[in-house]
């Protein structure tokens, strides 16, 4: 059973949706022994890092999906892939959850790029194993951010892609990943991706 993580952020019926469509047995739970007791946990999540991390710590959450990222295959969507790092400047002062080190940081209002950023962007994969495993090189993923990763341990990016900046859009160390992008929102080579993921530690 795969849990979806409930810390009060936006999109989790989408991902629910996709895996359903994939057919794999998930729910959406706020409950640590449910979440701790899953076969896999996904942390999806949109809104601002700040109330996030708020949200999580009022709910007791924080060391539960600390564990659950050690523990089993783990997937953190958008802003779910932003709360595994250390900080972020939409919050300053606010730590993250700390499991991967880089910065969120915000995408430069430059060159007349739109803010956010909202549309699809071809990935440079890095990493062609784990939920990368049979996806082409430049493949298009679906993307709705403001903020952006930068400076994580390369041996962690598993993918990039280029919005006036180079953004870090995915990673990956062992079973931990995590993508800026949507893949529940990506068509096809989304749901290969979450595909993946749900192999991971079959």
């Amino acid at each position: 059973m795969i849990a979806i993580i409930d810390y009060g952020a936006g999109n989790l019926s989408s991902v629910k949706k996709a895996l359903d469509y994939l057919g794999a047995e998930n729910e959406i739970t706020k409950d640590r022994d449910r979440i701790l007791s899953a076969s896999h946990v996904i942390l999806p999540g949109v809104g601002s890092f700040g109330d996030a991390m708020e949200s999580m710590q009022r709910r007791g959450l924080v060391e539960t999906v600390k564990q659950a990222a050690c523990e089993k295959p783990f997937l953190g969507i958008c802003l779910g892939l932003q709360l595994l790092f250390e900080e972020s400047e939409e919050s300053e002062g606010v730590k993250g959850l700390g499991l991967l080190g880089g910065r969120i940081k915000a995408i430069p209002r430059v060159d007349g790029l739109k803010v956010p950023h909202m549309g699809w962007n071809s990935v440079s994969v890095k990493q062609q194993d784990g939920i990368f495993s049979g996806i082409d090189d430049g493949s298009y993923f679906y993307f709705v951010h403001s903020f952006y990763l930068d400076g994580a341990d390369s041996d962690a990016v598993a993918g990039t892609t280029e919005y006036g900046v180079n953004i870090e859009c995915a990673v990956q160390r062992g079973n931990l990943c995590a993508t800026q992008f949507h893949p529940e929102k990506s068509g096809a080579v989304g749901l290969k991706l979450l595909r993946n993921f749900i192999e991971m530690g079959v």
